[in-house]
């Protein structure tokens, strides 16, 4: 038995659409860290030709102002994917941190919590955001605080749902029985229980963040010019209708990052999903 669910396992992570994503977000991470190298063209000069159809010369075309679109879609990479990371991994610490004392603790402290969380959820993700957005101002640090604004209830629940099952099981009871202190006990016993599923929504929710960021930057509340961010480019490409390589090419690399890692959630779903696969 131990060695088939070993072998279901090791099936999981090298499933068609594990590689897939395996490659895809591999090739990003070179771009990211290579960029300078890759690119043929500076992303923010001028090749002096605007609105050039694909060729030769130009992969993906240029833009109204002449710039190589190939060259900035890569760049691009460089502006939208990090903030993406960084807004999901804050969401993520934000959101387990007080969920969890929320679960643990209970009474008061927990209704607080929660109806913060209620009332946030309310609303809309995207209107929400514009929001916070647009009191910040617009750039790309105040888009990741308005997406880290909206997107943490979503893991306070998720850690509190996980911490009220956890709590109340042997090992657990177990710890407190013998003496052990409160936040010892939510550290070490608790929170190492609830890692998988979080692990897993936070993958999938990348994807989503990575459309957030490029929402915002489209409407004027994200990057600003001549910032070679991808819903910035597609903001671009909006006023060019008739010249649509200028913005094809930022949207095709937010679809393939974003199916990367909606197919990375999944794989992982499977892969710790032990129900599943006894």
């Amino acid at each position: 038995m131990t060695l088939l669910l070993t072998q279901v396992r090791t099936s999981a992570w090298l499933r068609p659409q594990m590689l897939f994503a395996y490659v895809v977000l591999g090739l990003w991470i070179i771009v990211i860290l290579g960029v300078q190298w890759i690119a043929p063209y500076d992303p923010l000069a001028s090749t002096g030709v605007r609105l050039t159809p694909p060729s030769a010369s130009h992969f993906l075309g240029t833009d109204s102002l002449g710039r190589d679109v190939f060259s900035r879609t890569l760049y691009g990479a460089r502006e939208s994917l990090p903030i993406a990371l960084a807004a999901i991994l804050a969401a993520v610490l934000i959101g387990c941190a007080l969920g969890a004392i929320a679960g643990f603790f209970g009474g008061l402290v927990d209704n607080i919590i929660m109806r913060f969380a209620d009332i946030t959820m309310a609303f809309p993700a995207i209107l929400l955001a514009m929001a916070v957005a647009a009191a910040l101002g617009p750039g790309l640090q105040n888009a990741l605080i308005a997406i880290v604004a909206v997107w943490w209830p979503i893991y306070a629940r998720l850690t509190r749902g996980q911490v009220l099952s956890i709590k109340q099981r042997e090992h657990v009871e177990a710890d407190v029985a013998i003496g052990s202190g409160r936040w010892r006990t939510l550290g070490k016993h608790i929170l190492p229980h609830s890692a998988t599923p979080i692990m897993v929504n936070a993958t999938m929710d990348l994807g989503q963040i990575i459309l957030l960021v490029a929402s915002l930057s489209f409407l004027g509340l994200g990057a600003l010019p001549p910032s070679p961010e991808w819903g910035a480019m597609i903001t671009d490409g909006a006023k060019n209708f008739y010249q649509p390589w200028v913005a094809a090419a930022p949207g095709l690399a937010m679809v393939t990052v974003t199916l990367a890692v909606n197919f990375l959630g999944d794989g992982l779903r499977d892969a710790f999903d032990v129900k599943g696969r006894r």
